[in-house]
């Protein structure tokens, strides 16, 4: 009968890399991952009418149906999704108030004519807004006034493009959003992962995000020393920022009031968002008029960042239905893969690290992907790895894969927005996502490899 479990696991696999070909397609995230739900609860359950499949233990037929179709968006929601909103409702703040553009603004203004280095310190600046803000909008809302800003300098638009998504992708290592979503993964496995804190990971995505803004602003200079840079446009972005009105001195520590709330004053998250939001608002003296049209404003703030974030929405409590059918569908690759999980830290390091392009296209170490399966295989390991070592590691090939991935929403609109050939930029983002995995997974050993014993 063991037989059943090596075939079941045997289409699972392949499911993989049918998931991975629809990723690559560009077809819908959202109903892929239903449809795989659905696909993995199916032959969960059939092999469970022919080996008893010990994730099903505990559930009726109705049972595994509700934890997966109802208790996974349900607990998801409940757990993940409310910040995402409020970190929406921040990010729209930050661009009312003029913030966001008046700190890409000065940047250009520090940088000059010169085009690396405005290029570097735009990049500087993206990486530190995106460390708070999330979601399409708030990317699009930036790219606008950063993408035209570096191309005017006559950097190619290859580069531009490449900079720009990996300058957010380093900021998204540090990202208190981000962060309360893929541990919400790991909870989803096992409820024990919930003590795991931003303030434990806190060092770990720094480093990163200052490690991934080197090699991507590396990446990117070696990139243009093969391309000619023209300097025609330079005058006309300068001038035209000087036209505007700049949000006050003071305001520009909103980007990263969220981080400071939580990390040195220990704040619930959604707090730390109100209470910077309220600041910025404030100094930039937005909340004018009366009671009824300052509560106006800020619905339609709310309003607003719900909108920006309503299709990543959709997508992870998709996702969330995914994530739990791995749980189920754990066993069976356990059986097939099982054998090959490292129980020694320094070897599953080296092994998360040589495989970090397996993140990209929503693959098997993208825990925004397909990731889900391996996850519980890894979290099931004889090793026992304790999420303080785990989690870093998962964090890793996620991020720099996803974030420079052309199945991201934003990098999608990117190459409509900028004309950039797909070829063009993967050129350099797959390259770049490795290296950048490589170095931080070797550094999430020496960090929390000693944690595993």
């Amino acid at each position: 009968m063991e037989a059943v479990n090596v075939i079941i696991g045997i289409i699972m696999i392949l499911s993989f890399f049918g998931m991975i070909w629809y990723c690559v397609k560009g077809y819908n995230l959202m109903i892929g991952f239903f449809v795989m739900a659905i696909f993995w609860t199916v032959l969960a359950l059939v092999g469970n009418l022919f080996v008893p499949n010990a994730a099903m233990a505990k559930f009726s037929f109705v049972g595994v149906l509700e934890n997966v179709f109802q208790e996974g968006p349900q607990n998801y929601g409940k757990s993940i999704l409310v910040n995402i909103f409020f970190g929406a409702f921040f990010g729209r703040v930050l661009m009312t108030s003029g913030i966001a553009s008046t700190l890409i603004r000065k940047t250009v203004e520090l940088g000059g004519d010169k085009p690396r280095f405005t290029m570097s310190l735009l990049c500087i600046m993206t990486s530190i807004i995106f460390t708070s803000m999330t979601g399409i909008g708030p990317v699009i809302s930036i790219a606008v006034i950063v993408i035209p800003i570096l191309l005017s300098l006559g950097l190619p638009a290859s580069i531009t493009l490449f900079a720009f998504m990996g300058s957010i992708m380093s900021g998204i290592f540090a990202n208190i959003v981000n962060f309360k979503q893929y541990q919400a993964m790991f909870v989803a496995a096992d409820s024990k992962y919930a003590s795991y804190t931003y303030n434990e990971y806190f060092n770990f995505g720094i480093i990163c995000m200052v490690v991934a803004l080197v090699v991507v602003l590396v990446v990117a200079n070696i990139a243009l020393n093969t391309k000619k840079v023209s300097h025609a446009w330079a005058a006309t972005t300068t001038n035209r920022g000087a036209t505007e009105n700049n949000a006050p001195a003071i305001s520009w520590i909103s980007v990263i009031l969220p981080v400071i709330g939580v990390v040195v004053f220990k704040l619930p998250i959604i707090l730390g968002f109100l209470l910077s939001s309220a600041f910025a608002l404030v100094t930039c003296k937005k909340l004018k008029g009366s009671f009824v049209e300052i509560c106006s404003m800020l619905a339609k703030l709310f309003a607003e960042g719900a909108v920006d974030v309503a299709p990543m929405v959709g997508f992870l409590l998709m996702l969330s239905m995914f994530n739990n059918a791995a749980n189920f569908a754990a066993p069976y690759f356990q059986t097939l893969l099982g054998g090959f999980i490292p129980t020694s830290a320094i070897v599953i390091a080296i092994a998360f690290a040589i495989l970090t392009p397996l993140g990209f296209f929503r693959g098997p170490l993208n825990l925004v992907g397909c990731g889900a399966a391996i996850l519980a295989v890894v979290l099931s390991s004889p090793a026992n790895f304790p999420i303080a070592f785990l989690y870093p590691l998962f964090a890793v090939t996620t991020i720099a894969p996803q974030h420079l991935d052309i199945t991201q929403s934003w990098v999608a609109w990117g190459f409509g927005y900028t004309k950039v050939a797909t070829k063009d930029y993967m050129k350099m983002s797959i390259p770049t996502g490795w290296v950048i995995g490589m170095i931080c997974c070797i550094i999430a050993y020496f960090m929390y490899g000693g944690l595993v014993g």
